[in-house]
């Protein structure tokens, strides 16, 4: 059953690019931005982090916490963060417990092949842990546009 605006967000925990425990609890009273991702380094994936990146202090200054999630490696985020200066964690879940609890570890196609992937989804948790709203058609260029509204 697919995650609806007004559930509670799956708990979860996971190591972020440094081998650092987070916890989605550790955000409590906090509005988090969970954000889902295919993988590190390609095109879309590097246009969407650097939009919240280019758009960090307005993120912040709205309230909210930026955390991103793919199944890489937290090596592999370590090199994506240094390569394009990205002021936010990302989570390595390697063992998918995250992609799934948040229904995004989804069958997809390409070339006629069919093989499980994330599926590009944002997130928006309220203070509480409940489930604000759900991003599915994620613009990559604009992703900030997206969720905190236009950007001054």
């Amino acid at each position: 059953m697919a995650l609806q605006k007004g559930d509670a967000a799956p708990g979860f925990s996971a190591k972020d690019q440094n081998g650092n425990e987070v916890k989605l609890s550790d955000f409590e009273g906090k509005k988090v931005i969970l954000y889902f991702y295919p993988k590190d380094d390609t095109p879309g994936c590097t246009a969407q982090a650097c939009n919240l990146r280019d758009n960090y202090e307005a993120i912040l200054n709205k309230g909210y916490v930026v955390l991103g999630v793919s199944v890489d490696t937290e090596k592999s985020h370590v090199k994506f963060i240094k390569k394009f200066d990205l002021p936010f964690p990302l989570l390595a879940d390697t063992d998918h417990a995250i992609v799934e609890a948040y229904g995004v570890w989804v069958e997809k196609s390409m070339y006629g092949r069919t093989y499980m992937g994330t599926a590009r989804t944002t997130f928006v948790i309220d203070e509480k842990g409940v489930i604000e709203e759900i991003i599915l058609k994620v613009d990559t260029k604009n992703h900030t546009d997206q969720i905190i509204g236009k950007t001054e």
